[in-house]
């Protein structure tokens, strides 16, 4: 069986009913898949759609989701890593953001299958990606 990662823009769609991303993940778990979230992209995720105007039917939603996904906390060596990727990304031309430098740690680590429509996890070395976002 597959473990995901959740990028935010993976995440997000999730507390949406209907949406075909959240159908898609809700099949794939049925399947036995697993999907996780990683802290940071947690913190990205609840903010964003705390700030919607539909936040409290977000919120509602997300409260009765949770308990599917499971969760990547970071600890003192993925800060670590996350600084060393930075710097050798941006020696290489690439911003990578903080958040996602985590987000890419874990995965690494982990060996996760990214799923994300963000573009700057491709230069990442083994970094192993997917986009099932079609919107």
């Amino acid at each position: 069986m597959m473990e995901y990662l959740l990028d935010t823009n993976h995440v997000s769609p999730i507390v949406t009913i209907g949406h075909p991303l959240r159908e898609k993940i809700k099949n794939k778990q049925k399947a036995g898949e697993t999907f996780s979230i990683a802290v940071p992209a947690l913190s990205e995720f609840l903010y964003g759609i705390s700030v919607l105007p539909r936040a409290r039917q977000n919120l509602k939603e997300w409260k009765r989701l949770k308990k599917d996904f499971n969760f990547y906390n970071i600890n003192k060596l993925d800060a670590e890593q996350s600084a060393k990727l930075r710097v050798t990304m941006r020696k290489r031309g690439w911003q990578l953001g903080i958040i996602d430098s985590f987000i890419a740690v874990i995965a690494l680590r982990n060996n996760l299958h990214l799923l994300t429509t963000d573009g700057d996890f491709k230069a990442i070395p083994n970094l192993k990606i997917e986009n099932w976002r079609d919107d």
